[in-house]
């Protein structure tokens, strides 16, 4: 920064500069923080989610999650989330949580870079204001030209990278005229006193709830040489406690042990801070550190910040059943109980590759409650069984409920930035779950059927049972077949529904053919008749939604024309195909009449 710009006075078009600056450095770090996770795509939180019962390598895993995310708040919540569905114990959390305050640190580190001095080259290649527009320039060709979402997941990081390291350089510039401001330093000297210092960087945190981009914010004004280390010292240290507030409101409306969590990460910042002051002021008392006079720089900020985390986390390790223990005297515990859908945490919409997972999860449970549920119900037709009976419709609810929760977070999923491959799956979540849910309905109307069988003490006839159990069988594998190749995403196996729902078809076209015979025989009746041919239209038409479920699964995995492919075979009716449906046909044949 020139001589010059020292010498304009601060006006209204340097407080634009300054706001300008700061929305770039916010949205940097946003683009920046997306493209990082959507390259992680889930990864980094499903290693959290298995490896924290060790303390040590839980802090390890917390600092390289949020270093990579770029967010001790985003991993803080996540960690929440995590508690509250149940994923994570809270005394698994707690290490998470300090790991997550050291990993942020990582962002102050880079934009100390805009402190380097020196000439030469290479000198030069390290300040950020030469080697951003190189990597803006990157991530743009990335961005437009390239059609796989990795590399322009790259590109939004080397962009985000770009604008981020500009806003900061707008910051430095817009706040340079006030080191010649007294009324700037007089204000600065308020800060020595290190409670307004920590109450100034905690709400200032508190506000933008970002300690990354406060730090980033004071670094920046540390360009004008105006900010000694007393007054920067108390402000860092509030910012810790001001990352805090995101967590705690994250906690509104949570189970117990989540609001715990976001209690253990105020306790440890609030206590790490008194801590950190009370010794280190005494022994400024007895000492007198010279260098508390001296003007803070972004690398002495950036050695501050990681100095009190790394210190703050080595006392308090050893600590963490206490902290534990605080929170649960804090937050009392209650009678709430887990569920499944505590899997849909709002708080991982924040991370939309691990939501997808969760979701994925969900409706691979679902899959499977509606296979079995269908299973159940088609045993029901033999013969009648009340608790079975109670046990299809209390599936079958529970079914319609995972439509419903799956669905509506889904739709909140889908609007945010997924990546190509997370978008697909939404769309084959999305449409297999109404196929899901179809299924049990239709479980449920075969089970009325049964029992109004049952109520008026009617019987099919013999042969008709048996014909019933040959097309039952060929349901059972088709809609077995359908849920593992959703669960596997197994094309091979879904390609093998097709047949099978046309040999399920004919065998029901059949049976009712044969059904109107007896009949006219006088073997059946017209009243169990009309049942018959309810469970048939039952059967036929949850066949049908297994192809649905199979020909999405072809879709979601076609890189290749597999999907082109198959419709093809099915409309030529090819090897493939007729291979596999004369298996079929000759596995369920019918008993001649």
């Amino acid at each position: 920064m020139g001589k010059g710009a020292k010498g304009n006075s601060m006006n209204i078009f340097s407080v634009f500069s300054l706001l300008g600056g700061i929305a770039f450095f916010l949205y940097g770090m946003r683009i920046m923080g997306n493209g990082l996770e959507k390259m992680a795509g889930g990864r980094l939180e499903r290693v959290l989610e298995g490896l924290t019962a060790n303390k040590a390598m839980a802090v390890i895993l917390g600092i390289g999650v949020t270093a990579v995310i770029q967010s001790s708040s985003a991993t803080t919540v996540m960690v929440v989330g995590f508690v509250n569905s149940g994923i994570m114990r809270l005394s698994q959390a707690i290490g998470v949580i300090m790991g997550a305050n050291i990993g942020t640190t990582v962002t102050s580190w880079i934009l100390s870079l805009t402190g380097i001095s020196g000439e030469g080259f290479i000198i030069n290649m390290l300040k950020p204001k030469n080697f951003s527009p190189v990597l803006a320039v990157i991530g743009v060709i990335l961005i437009l030209f390239s059609k796989k979402s990795k590399k322009q997941d790259i590109g939004s990081i080397l962009t985000g990278f770009a604008i981020l390291m500009s806003g900061m350089e707008t910051m430095s510039a817009a706040v340079a005229p006030l080191a010649d401001m007294p009324e700037f330093a007089n204000f600065l000297l308020l800060f020595r006193n290190p409670v307004f210092g920590v109450l100034a960087g905690a709400v200032l945190t508190a506000v933008i709830q970002s300690s990354s981009a406060s730090v980033g914010i004071l670094q920046a004004l540390s360009a004008t040489g105006s900010i000694t280390y007393g007054a920067a010292i108390p402000i860092i240290l509030g910012q810790n406690i001001g990352t805090c507030v995101t967590a705690m409101i994250s906690s509104v409306g949570t189970k117990t042990n989540a609001k715990r969590a976001a209690f253990v990460h105020l306790y440890f910042n609030v206590i790490g801070t008194l801590l950190f002051l009370i010794v280190f002021y005494v022994l400024n008392a007895m000492i007198k550190f010279e260098f508390m006079d001296d003007s803070v720089t972004t690398l002495g900020i950036a050695v501050v910040h990681t100095c009190f985390n790394l210190i703050t986390t080595t006392c308090l390790l050893p600590f963490t059943k206490q902290l534990e223990r605080l929170a649960i005297l804090t937050v009392k515990d209650d009678e709430e109980q887990g569920n499944d859908f505590a899997l849909l945490d709002e708080r991982f919409l924040q991370s939309p590759s691990f939501a997808v997972e969760r979701c994925t999860i969900l409706a691979e449970r679902m899959a499977e409650l509606a296979k079995n549920t269908m299973i159940t119900s088609l045993s029901l037709i033999k013969g009648y069984d009340q608790a079975k009976a109670e046990e299809v419709a209390e599936h079958e609810d529970l079914v319609d409920k995972y439509e419903d929760r799956i669905g509506e977070y889904l739709v909140k999923v889908a609007s945010k930035d997924l990546s190509s491959e997370d978008s697909e799956t939404v769309t084959l979540l999305l449409q297999s779950i109404g196929d899901f849910e179809r299924i049990s309905d239709h479980a449920v109307n075969i089970c009325e059927s049964s029992y109004e069988m049952y109520e008026k003490n009617k019987s099919f006839s013999k042969v008709a049972v048996q014909e019933l159990h040959v097309v039952c069988s060929a349901l059972t594998e088709i809609v077995s077949m359908a849920v593992k190749a959703f669960i596997k995403r197994d094309v091979e196996l879904a390609k093998c529904v097709e047949p099978l729902e046309e040999v399920v078809d004919e065998l029901c076209q059949e049976l009712r053919n044969r059904h109107i015979v007896r009949i006219q025989q006088g073997e059946c009746t017209i009243e169990t008749g009309f049942v018959y041919t309810d469970i048939l239209t039952g059967i036929e038409r949850v066949s049908d939604h297994c192809s649905n479920i199979a020909i999405s699964i072809i879709q979601y995995d076609d890189d290749d024309g597999i999907m082109h492919e198959f419709a093809h075979e099915i409309k030529m009716r090819g090897k493939l195909y007729k291979s596999k449906y004369g298996a079929y046909h000759e596995k369920y044949s019918l008993p001649k009449m």
